[in-house]
C-alpha cells in the first residue's frame, strides 16, 4: 500500500495551477458558486474569488487542496473518479451508473425461516409483481436561480412600497405632486445608498421614514408650486376626514399616519417619529379627540374602538387625483444621472481650484520686496521751478531776434541806428 500512496502523492504535486481566468472559467462550467468551491477546499468565499482575480495565490496545503481540485473539474466525467467534482460531470455519471442489486444473502439464513413470508414471495414469485412499475426520474442537480442583483430587488421594492408611500404622504400633505416627489427622493436616496438599504431588516420602513420627513419639510410653504391643495375627494366622507387630517399638527398626523393607517405598534412609532413612547401616546390621544370632533363616524365610538374604524377609513378613502408613481427604470435611471452631473460638476470645481492655484503659484513674488519709505521734506533745498518771467527788456531782445531772422555776423553786430 506504502508505493501506491507514494505514487499518488507525487502525480498531485506535479499538478500545476491554472491561470486565475482559467480557474474561473472551471468554476462557471461547472456551475458551482464561490461558497461551494471555498467548502470544498476549507476556505472562505473571499479568498477564492481573490485567487480568481489573481491578487492571492494558495500556499502550502490548501495550494494542493485547490489544484486537486481545479484537476477534477477539468477531467472529463469518464475520467473523474468518485470523488468527482460537483456539477453537470457527477449528475450525468449518477444518471448512467444503474443501481446496484442487494446482495443474495448467503450460507444457512438464506434457507432459515427467516426467508419466508412475503418478502421471500416477492423474490421467488416474479409472476405476482404489479404489472407496471412506477419509473424513477434520473437524478438531476437542482436548478439554479440565479441571485437577483442590485437592479432587480430595487425594482422589486419600488413596486412593492412606491403607490402606498405615495398614497401616504397625499394623506399627509394633500399635494400629489410633492407626494410623488417625496416618493421619487426617497427611493433615489435609496438606490445610491443601496448596500445600507439591502442590509436593513426593513427596508420600506427606510425608506417610508425619508418619504414622511421630506413630505412635511416646513420648507415647501415656500413654493409656489405647493402652496394651495390639490382637488378634495369627491366623496363627502373622505373629503371630511381629509380635511380634518390635514388640519392636525404634522407630528400628530404623522403619528396618526403610522399608528392607525400603516399598523405600526406604539413603540416603533414612537421611533420612527424621533420620539419617547409616552409623547408619542399623548400625540396620538390628542390626535383622536381632534378627529373625533371633526369627523362623525368617530364621535359616537369609544376609544378603544376609535383605531379600527380609523383605519378603515383610512383605508376606503379615494383620493380624486392619480397617485401612480413613475416606473421604478425613470426613477433608477433619473438618479444616475443626477449622480453623474454632481460628479462632473465636482470634477470641474476642483479642476478650477487646481488651475487658480497653479497659477497663483507661477505669479506670486519668491522674495520680499520691502515697501517703499514715505516722503520726508528736506530744509536748504530750493523748490524746483520752471523758466522765469522774462523781463521788458529781455522781452524787446526776443521781439527783435524773431522779428530780424537774418544769419550771419550781422545779426549779432550791433548796428547804429
Amino acid at each position: 500500500m506504502t508505493p501506491s500512496v507514494e505514487t499518488t502523492s507525487s502525480e498531485d504535486s506535479e499538478l500545476s495551477l491554472p491561470a486565475p481566468k482559467e480557474r474561473r472559467r472551471l468554476r462557471e462550467a461547472a456551475e458551482l458558486t464561490h461558497d461551494e468551491v471555498a467548502a470544498a477546499v476549507g476556505v472562505t468565499a473571499a479568498t477564492i474569488r481573490s485567487w480568481e482575480s489573481g491578487r492571492t495565490a494558495p500556499r502550502g496545503r490548501k495550494h494542493e487542496l485547490y489544484t486537486q481540485f481545479l484537476a477534477r473539474l477539468a477531467a472529463p466525467p469518464q475520467e473523474a473518479g468518485p470523488t468527482g467534482a460537483p456539477g453537470e460531470a457527477k449528475t450525468a455519471r449518477a444518471a448512467e451508473e444503474p443501481a446496484a442489486d442487494p446482495p443474495a444473502p448467503d450460507g444457512p439464513a438464506a434457507d432459515g425461516p427467516a426467508a419466508d413470508g412475503p418478502a421471500a414471495d416477492a423474490r421467488t414469485e416474479p409472476d405476482e409483481l404489479p404489472d407496471e412499475l412506477p419509473a424513477e426520474a434520473p437524478a438531476e442537480a437542482p436548478a439554479r436561480v440565479p441571485a437577483p442583483g442590485p437592479a432587480e430587488a430595487f425594482d422589486a421594492l419600488y413596486a412593492h412600497a412606491a403607490h402606498d408611500l405615495a398614497r401616504q404622504a397625499y394623506l399627509l400633505t394633500g399635494r400629489r405632486a410633492l407626494a410623488l416627489e417625496a416618493v421619487e427622493k426617497a427611493f433615489v436616496q435609496a438606490w445610491d445608498r443601496w448596500p445600507e438599504v439591502a442590509a436593513d431588516p426593513d427596508p420600506v420602513g427606510w425608506v417610508r421614514a425619508i418619504v414622511h420627513e421630506y413630505a412635511l419639510s416646513p420648507w415647501h410653504r415656500f413654493r409656489r408650486a405647493h402652496r394651495h391643495l390639490d382637488k378634495p375627494p369627491a366623496e363627502p366622507a373622505d373629503r371630511i376626514l381629509l380635511d380634518a387630517l390635514l388640519a392636525l399638527s404634522p407630528a400628530n398626523r404623522r403619528t396618526v399616519l403610522l399608528y392607525d393607517g400603516v399598523g405600526l405598534d406604539l413603540p416603533d412609532t414612537a421611533a420612527e417619529t424621533e420620539a419617547t413612547t409616552p409623547t408619542a401616546g399623548n400625540r396620538l390621544v390628542h390626535a383622536h379627540a381632534d378627529l373625533a370632533d371633526r369627523i362623525p363616524e368617530l364621535a359616537d365610538v369609544p376609544l378603544e374602538k376609535q383605531s379600527a374604524l380609523l383605519r378603515g377609513l383610512l383605508t376606503a378613502l379615494r383620493p380624486a387625483v392619480d397617485l401612480a408613481p413613475r416606473p421604478a427604470v425613470a426613477v433608477r435611471g433619473g438618479g444616475e444621472r443626477r449622480t453623474r452631473m454632481w460628479t462632473r460638476a465636482t470634477l470641474s470645481l476642483t479642476a478650477m481650484i487646481a488651475v487658480s492655484t497653479a497659477y497663483t503659484a507661477m505669479t506670486a513674488p519668491t522674495h520680499y520686496e520691502p515697501p517703499l519709505a514715505p516722503g520726508e521734506s528736506v530744509s536748504g533745498v530750493p523748490p524746483l521751478a520752471g523758466p522765469q518771467r522774462l523781463t521788458e527788456r529781455s522781452r524787446q531782445l526776443h521781439d527783435k531776434l524773431l522779428a530780424d531772422p537774418e544769419a550771419g555776423p550781422a545779426r549779432i553786430a550791433p548796428k547804429v541806428e
